[in-house]
């Protein structure tokens, strides 16, 4: 051995003897057994001296330090300036994945470098786990989301971590110098990340561009085919949310105009198809016309949209590796739509109408396990208490006009005039299946604790709606009998749908021989098929909680 790394050697050892001496002494966490006893002491020197701005046990457990060491033949790895900027670089970029930088010491990174290589070997080496902490850190964020849905999400049942870093990939891109690399690997390899995130890095440059006036407010809608003044205030609005050649005539549309002469006033063909496109990425009802919803979404801050876009390019991170599974439901409860990917590949979509801001449908991961077909409906208790006996206590005769019947706990019908209607004690209301039976001709079910299913319903003219947060917490499926017909074949049921429907029993169960995967989810930003990124009302104002755990430190 040489002098001078004899000399850093026992410099190192008089650190680890003292910080030992004081208590300060912590344990490398998920390393080998192997890899502890090879680790050099300067690295463990590094782990223990290397202060912690967080909870250790809570925040940073996972992160496989000396896992990671072990990968790159316990060498420290940050000692050229090439490769810490390209770390730099790359923690820079998770502002399109909307996290903050200064989070991970981005900034400090180059500062720390070049102090580390002013000292000694001890330095360098703390300066090397603190880069390695704050890269598997980040990446951690990146592939799995940095909140734990626990915390942020009511009623969240499903895992918080689904995935362990693949550490020695990332070891190999950063002795490779590839660091980018990495980051790309580990995001999301689902196809609505991408987009996520190529929206929030356009709309956070549209922000530094500033704003333009908003769009007036009307006593009547602004329709295509009229002129005004406030059609010049809407192109503004459209160019400012990416709308092209709305203030710029276009020699196409126009070859027999000269292009200065366009009248900017009129609400022509194009302007037409450009609000047309803006309604159906805010999920408005497509007809062109500028009323009260599409001037709100016009004039809605560029701070709100990125701040959407952060909040869901998180949770895009949490559901990532539950939409890899396949077949599964997915129900997108604020895009007011469910898609079913069949084990054949085929995907079926359909409008659902979901549960009000009183009534929220949760958050659910669980399996589709049996259908009921013909279903009679036993009110739930707080439909019951909140909207039918306020009904009663008016109208005596209304649980008989709606042919909804009275049964005690003991199964057994109870005459309805019997009953003393302000304090009716321990009763259910149940609904016999029929055309006028809420839930509509079969419901589909799965675990819960919410009591909440997918079902049809009689009331089809609701899916025409643009917003569909109306029921009292279950989702309605709008073909739904086409889905349980798939759901039966799918699983290799016997039972004919219709056969079941055309009988005259009433609740009859039917067990799925496999159970399929499903999963609700809240999603205010989201691409469409199309690969179109749309915005929707949260209307159950989800965001702004996970919004504020985000830019905490």
């Amino acid at each position: 051995m040489h002098e001078t790394q004899r000399q850093s050697q026992s410099t190192i050892t008089k650190c680890i003897g003292m910080l030992a001496a004081c208590g300060v002494l912590t344990f490398m966490v998920n390393a080998p057994a192997s890899a502890q006893q090879t680790l050099p002491v300067s690295t463990q020197s590094a782990l223990i001296a290397l202060p912690n701005t967080q909870n250790p046990a809570e925040a940073e457990k996972r992160l496989p330090l000396a896992e990671f060491y072990h990968h790159v033949g316990q060498k420290l790895v940050w000692q050229d300036s090439a490769r810490v900027d390209a770390l730099v670089d790359a923690l820079q970029g998770l502002a399109d994945d909307g996290l903050t930088p200064s989070h991970y010491g981005v900034g400090e990174l180059k500062a720390d470098f070049q102090q580390s290589h002013s000292q000694d070997a001890a330095a360098q080496a703390v300066f090397d786990l603190g880069a390695t902490r704050a890269l598997l850190k980040a990446l951690d964020h990146v592939q799995n989301g940095k909140l734990n849905p626990h915390d942020v999400v009511p009623g969240w049942d499903g895992p918080s971590r689904l995935k362990t870093l693949p550490v020695a990939g990332i070891a190999q891109a950063v002795m490779q110098g590839d660091i980018e690399q990495a980051f790309a690997r580990a995001r999301p390899q689902r196809p609505y990340y991408s987009p996520l995130r190529q929206a929030l890095s356009a709309y956070r440059d549209l922000a530094a561009q500033g704003s333009v006036p908003s769009f007036p407010p009307r006593e009547k809608a602004l329709r295509p085919g009229e002129r005004d003044d406030d059609v010049v205030a809407l192109r503004r609005r459209l160019t400012y949310w990416g709308e092209p050649g709305l203030l710029v005539g276009n020699p196409e549309a126009y070859p027999q105009v000269r292009i200065e002469e366009l009248d900017l006033r009129e609400f022509d063909a194009e302007l037409e198809a450009a609000v047309k496109r803006f309604q159906r990425r805010h999920l408005l009802e497509t007809d062109g016309v500028v009323g009260r919803k599409t001037r709100q979404a016009l004039n809605t801050s560029i701070k709100t949209r990125v701040e959407q876009l952060r909040v869901n390019l998180e949770r895009g991170r949490w559901v990532a590796p539950w939409l890899a599974r396949e077949p599964h439901v997915w129900v997108d409860i604020a895009g007011y739509r469910m898609e079913y990917v069949r084990p054949n590949g085929e995907r079926w979509s359909s409008h659902i109408v979901v549960g009000s801001s009183r009534r929220e449908t949760p958050v659910i991961h669980s399996e589709i396990t049996r259908l009921t077909v013909n279903p009679s409906w036993t009110l739930p208790p707080t439909i019951v208490r909140e909207d039918i006996l306020p009904k009663v206590r008016q109208n005596p005769d209304y649980l008989a006009e709606q042919g909804i019947t009275v049964i005690n706990y003991s199964g057994e019908v109870v005459d309805a005039s019997e009953i003393d209607w302000a304090s009716p004690g321990n009763i259910m209301l149940r609904q016999p299946s029929g055309s006028s039976n809420p839930l509509g001709d079969v419901v589909m079910r799965f675990p819960n604790n919410a009591m909440v299913y997918l079902h049809d319903t009689p009331a089809k003219g609701l899916f025409g709606r643009d917003r569909r947060a109306l029921s009292s917490g279950c989702v309605r499926v709008e073909g739904a009998r086409e889905l349980a017909r798939m759901l039966l074949q799918d699983t290799g049921s016997r039972y004919q749908l219709n056969a079941l429907i055309n009988t005259s029993r009433s609740d009859i169960n039917v067990n799925l021989p496999r159970h399929i995967p499903l999963a609700l989810h809240y999603l205010t930003t989201w691409p469409d098929d199309e690969g179109d990124v749309t915005f929707r009302e949260d209307i159950y104002r989800r965001d702004d909680r996970i919004l504020s755990a985000l830019n905490q430190r």
